[in-house]
């Protein structure tokens, strides 16, 4: 059997085929994110409702910032990938192909960032995050706060959910502003 030796290149272009297949599997499984935690809060909601027990509410800020979070952690590594793709990976096989002759791999890591829309998309779904993440388990507090007879520990409880809620708005708009 013939040996064959395998080329840095041909590391680096498998490495890239990596990385872009754990990005997009980590796309899929962010997108897939907001719409459960869309279904999970009508689920609670209806439920809440239908049997007039305003402290079941208190199952949203748990949920939504579990899913929040995991959403933001995704989308961090997505960027990160691409970052890696354009800042590291991408130069290292532009220095095999031409040898520092200045060119470019990958471009479209690079192009789609320079779109002129690109901030106002980042700004509506930095929006669309707080609304899924934060704003409706807040709303889901203010409704059990609003009901007046809750006991101590549950109020305790509520308070505590709601700290944790602003936490997790405070890294969404952290991480938004570090895009």
């Amino acid at each position: 059997m013939p040996e064959q030796d395998v080329t840095v290149g041909q590391l680096l272009l498998a490495e890239y085929e990596s990385v872009k297949g754990e990005q997009r599997a980590r796309i899929g499984f962010r997108d897939n994110l907001l719409y459960v935690t869309l279904a999970v809060v009508a689920a609670v909601i209806a439920a809440a409702a239908q049997s007039k027990q305003p402290s079941m509410l208190l199952a949203l800020p748990p949920v939504c910032v579990v899913r929040g979070w995991t959403y933001l952690v995704n989308d961090q590594k997505i960027s990160a990938i691409g970052l890696y793709v354009r800042d590291d990976l991408g130069p290292r096989l532009a220095g095999l192909a031409a040898h520092g002759s200045g060119f470019a791999t990958f471009g479209w890591e690079a192009y789609h960032r320079t779109d002129t829309r690109r901030r106002s998309r980042k700004a509506i779904q930095a929006v669309i995050d707080l609304t899924a993440f934060c704003a409706v388990p807040l709303a889901a507090l203010v409704v059990f706060w609003s009901n007046g007879d809750a006991g101590g520990l549950l109020l305790g409880l509520s308070a505590l959910e709601a700290l944790v809620v602003a936490g997790l708005a405070s890294q969404i708009v952290w991480y938004t502003k570090a895009a």
